[in-house]
């Protein structure tokens, strides 16, 4: 399973608000929508993500192993 936690650890850690992801970055309410349910993205997102707050990709996403 792949979830959007460190994310969120992240902005918190650069004291980035998710007002700020809306009027600073120009993030969409539903691509809001889908991190914070962990919801699919595109590559290409993750890629702007890291670009975006400067970070890897550890820094956005982590995996975990599914249970079964």
């Amino acid at each position: 399973m792949i979830t959007f936690e460190p994310l969120w650890e992240t902005l918190k850690a650069k004291n980035i608000t998710i007002y700020d992801l809306i009027y600073h970055y120009k993030m969409s309410r539903g691509m809001l929508d889908n991190l914070k349910h962990d919801r699919s993205v595109t590559l290409n997102t993750l890629n702007d993500l890291c670009n975006m707050f400067k970070c890897g990709v550890t820094d956005v996403i982590k995996y975990t192993e599914d249970e079964d």
